[in-house]
């Protein structure tokens, strides 16, 4: 389990020659790392590893409709209508996509939450590509800081930092 900080990419090795998630793991026990699921370079939270591409696949395959859960802060403040929108579904160009669960969080200190925005725990169960950033775009809103917090049962730990990790 690692806790991704903002800034690193989900890859062995970048072009641009920023961080990556690989850096600061310790050496597999055997095989090599394989990431499950992935974040973009913006967002941080909640990643897991494996040395078992069957264990990788069957989390990651959406057969399993396994949930993913993130907390969320956007620009603005969303209308009722919006937040149905996104629960009901809306059609992203690569099909349509809607969160299982919204929760507006009041006292979201993990993401600085201002006046003028608003900070929600959301849950959906599929992992395309950005779409959580997506799907809030699609409403109107601009997201301005993600960290997933769980992947299936998996939960991050309130202790944990980010650029931290232990062994499961």
């Amino acid at each position: 389990l690692y806790y991704k900080p903002p800034g690193e990419v989900p890859t062995r090795r970048d072009p641009e020659g920023r961080p990556t998630v690989f850096d600061r793991l310790p050496a597999p026990r055997g095989g090599r790392w394989i990431v499950v699921g992935r974040l973009d370079v913006n967002t941080a939270g909640l990643l897991l590893f494996t040395t078992d591409g069957a264990i990788a696949h069957g989390l990651m395959h959406p057969s399993r409709q396994i949930e993913r859960e993130y907390l969320v802060r956007v620009r603005g403040r969303p209308s009722a209508a919006a937040l149905r929108r996104l629960r009901e579904g809306i059609m992203l160009e690569d099909g349509p996509a809607a969160f299982d669960r919204i929760v507006e969080q009041p006292q979201a200190a993990a993401l600085q939450r201002g006046a003028h925005n608003g900070a929600y725990r959301v849950v959906l169960h599929e992992g395309r590509n950005r779409e959580v950033r997506r799907l809030w775009e699609a409403a109107g809103h601009e997201v301005s800081r993600l960290l997933r917090v769980r992947y299936g049962p998996i939960a991050l730990p309130s202790d944990l930092r980010p650029g931290g990790w232990r062994y499961l």
